[in-house]
């Protein structure tokens, strides 16, 4: 489902609504507007701040001036003007930009999704922004310059994921220039490497630094970027969190430890494989010893087997350990495992096999997260694997897992052991793949999921799969929220089956089914209160989607065409969203809009 690790993470923020409107006059509120002031900071989520702004125009207009936090999970669903409008005194702005199938490559790199145009409105009426954090948007040079000088005296929070469009240049106006700059997160980002003056841009009296992320970046690192780096993380008594990309060797990991390790609570080690003596092995192991607060472990880039012991001193009281990107034979993993107690998230490949996850189910027992990401296209995980995670792991509450084969029971067996589970997605990686013992369909396996697991919000499927399995999901999917879909389904009759039946759906994600026009439209009334639906390789057409766009104003319906003097008939990509800030003027010709 994912690209990446790190590029997978759901958030879970502050979501501005799509409607500002009040349903009751400002009489029914009897509460002083400063005892309201001090109700209204104990409510964080959304759907609270929502339902408390629609009791009464008082409490609308309080809860308004009082907002500091939003979340905008689509960049076109509402305007900057009208983000300053509703919520004049926000510091904080968290947003996405372009579809997450952008990942997969089936969203043309123009799409849209610019920064540009809301900091130079929020420059003039945010001037005490403290933290901007970005996802799949194009952010230029010109932006991040924008930024160091709009916000610079409070201005404490940078995080960019997956997105494109600068450069080193532009890292370094933001590193020079935002004094009070706390964190510093860059993933997955398609950076230009013009110099590697970003990292010795800092100036010599800063000292705020709480964390740093550039583990994904892909850029040189030299003597005096290092020297700086080091010098960097010796004057930041504060910093907690430290993941360095694989330029970085072992002996600078060994520094730049000395100058902070005993303070980290989260560390990327970059590469881990280099050519080291026992006695310099011995050395890194009794620095990261010193490492008594770390909590989290990310080793992302390669790493040789005779280093993984000189990680065992800060295993103990680890909570997450990201193994993702490493080969890891399965005798060195389980060794590995076995000094976690403490675990509650691990992402690892696969190549780990059914025998590490038994070895993680034994040693991590109150593990709530698992990603088993695909190292070779045959797969090594299997539904033993599985069966031996619940059985071993009954804190369960997060499961991405991809494995070679899959059967009902195993499913039935997980679903039984891990009913609290809230997030669920399988990959199978043969596509249309039946269950490998009784070559039916999996539909009772994912029923088994949906019927258990009360709790559920999130649910991606695949195997050979009919219209029952969508049956089951609208039957017993009453809190999900976010569905995927590729390869399966039988007939429009599943689709219909979701729609009518997942009554809290914000997400709809669709490649590679055969869906049509009739369940398209099947969610005609339902699509204004999701966020966003998107299909691509189904059987829609324009006429299908025409009728949509006709039925619904407050939806922005867009055709992506693979090629612009395509087919008048055929919808090859659709993304549909709900908006009230109406058609985007910025739509490059590969995208129409009905």
């Amino acid at each position: 489902m994912e690209s990446t690790p790190e590029s997978a993470e759901r958030e879970e923020e502050e979501e501005m609504p799509s409607s500002c409107s009040c349903s009751s006059s400002s009489s029914c509120c009897s509460f002083p507007d400063e005892v309201l002031d001090d109700v209204l900071v104990f409510l964080t989520r959304h759907e609270d701040r929502n339902a408390v702004s629609l009791v009464c125009k008082a409490w609308f207009h309080t809860e308004r001036a009082s907002r500091r936090t939003v979340f905008i999970g689509n960049c076109y669903a509402v305007s900057p003007e009208q983000l300053v409008a509703r919520f004049p005194k926000i510091t904080a702005l968290l947003m996405k930009g372009r579809p997450r199938f952008t990942d997969f490559g089936l969203v043309p790199h123009n799409w849209g999704a610019s920064i540009f145009p809301w900091l130079h409105v929020m420059a003039k009426h945010y001037p005490a922004l403290e933290e901007l954090r970005l996802k799949r948007m194009t952010v230029s040079d010109e932006s991040l310059e924008l930024i160091a000088h709009s916000f610079s005296s409070s201005f404490r929070v940078l995080s960019l994921t997956s997105c494109d469009g600068f450069s080193t240049d532009g890292l370094a106006h933001i590193t020079k220039h935002c004094g009070n700059l706390a964190e510093l997160e860059l993933q997955e980002n398609e950076i230009d490497f013009r110099s590697g003056e970003w990292l010795t841009s800092f100036p010599e009296t800063y000292t705020s630094l709480v964390s740093l992320n550039f583990a994904t970046m892909r850029s040189e690192v030299n003597y005096v970027d290092v020297v700086a780096l080091e010098r960097l993380v010796a004057r930041c008594p504060s910093l907690k969190k430290l993941k360095l990309n694989k330029e970085i060797s072992l002996d600078q990991l060994q520094r730049l430890l000395l100058r902070a390790g005993p303070n980290l609570v989260e560390l990327g080690t970059g590469s881990y494989s280099q050519s080291l003596s026992w006695g310099q092995l011995s050395e890194l192991q009794t620095t990261l010893a010193k490492c008594k607060d770390l909590r989290s472990l990310s080793v992302v880039w390669e790493v040789a087997p005779m280093f993984v012991r000189t990680l065992y001193p800060v295993c103990l009281h680890l909570t997450t350990l990201n193994l993702s990107d490493v080969h890891l034979p399965t005798p060195d993993f389980t060794k590995l495992i076995s000094h976690c107690p403490k675990l509650q998230r691990l992402l690892v490949q696969d190549d780990v096999g059914d025998k590490g996850l038994q070895a993680t189910a034994m040693s991590c027992k109150d593990l709530r997260e698992l990603r088993v990401f695909p190292v070779r296209d045959e797969g090594c995980a299997t539904e033993e694997g599985l069966v031996a995670i619940s059985e071993g792991c009954p804190n369960l509450r997060k499961i991405l897992y991809f494995c070679k084969q899959m059967t009902n029971a195993a499913m039935a067996t997980f679903a039984r052991n891990c009913q609290r589970m809230t997030h669920f997605r399988l990959c199978i990686l043969k596509l249309y793949e039946t269950d490998c013992i009784t070559r039916e369909p999996l539909d009772e396996g994912f029923g088994a999921i949906c019927r258990e697991c009360k709790d559920l919000k999130r649910l991606a499927l695949s195997g050979l799969l009919t219209d029952k399995t969508f049956e089951y999901i609208g039957q017993f999917g009453k809190k999900l929220e976010t569905l995927s879909v590729a390869f399966a389904g039988e007939t429009d009759l599943g689709m219909q089956y979701v729609l009518g039946g997942c009554t809290k759906l914000r997400k709809l994600e669709i490649r590679d089914c055969p869906f049509g026009d009739e369940a398209l439209l099947a969610g005609i009334d339902k699509y204004n209160s999701m966020r966003s639906l998107w299909m691509s390789a189904c059987l829609i057409t324009r006429l299908g989607c025409q009728f949509l766009a006709e039925k619904n104003p407050f939806l922005n319906v867009e055709i992506i065409k693979e090629d612009i003097e395509g087919s008048e008939h055929d919808v090859e990509k659709l993304y549909v969203y709900r908006t009230i800030a109406g058609r985007r003027s910025d739509a490059p010709p590969s995208v129409e809009a009905l």
